[in-house]
């Protein structure tokens, strides 16, 4: 129904392709029952979607996810999300968000995932950001996850 990013590389999508089975890494989408947020790559003029892509049914997104999508996510493209699995965890560049959800086996169903978006910020560094107006990009607030 709607599409955020890929215009240039595949204005139109009419199929998307994933695995035959989990084990392989595909993924079950119930058709014409529920909207789903999808993302993927394009190979060869195709969409292929995958467990390791971020997969969600739309009513289950939170109200920061949805703002992220139209609002925020696109202030990270400069941005680097590295997961941290194990403490201590550091940035190795100024470009780095620390992403947190791995610590607790959440992942993209963790607080910070649903919660937070990795912004680039002043001098190009990289934090998480999270609120209701649009994030000024002049200050860098560390005390964000």
């Amino acid at each position: 129904l709607q599409m955020y990013r890929g215009f240039q590389i595949m204005p139109h999508v009419q199929y998307i392709y994933t695995e035959a089975s989990e084990s392989l890494c595909g993924v079950k989408l119930e058709v014409n029952k529920y909207q789903y947020l999808i993302t993927g790559r394009v190979y060869e003029g195709k969409v292929y979607t995958g467990l390791c892509n971020w997969y969600e049914k739309w009513d289950r997104l939170t109200l920061s996810q949805r703002k992220g999508l139209n609002h925020r996510y696109h202030l990270g493209c400069g941005c680097k999300i590295r997961p941290c699995y194990y403490l201590p965890c550091f940035a190795t560049s100024k470009n780095e968000c620390i992403w947190t959800d791995m610590l607790s086996n959440f992942g993209h169903s963790g607080y910070q995932a649903k919660h937070y978006a990795c912004i680039q910020r002043v001098e190009g560094y990289c934090s998480w950001y999270r609120g209701w107006a649009p994030p000024d990009k002049t200050i860098i607030n560390a005390t964000d996850p």
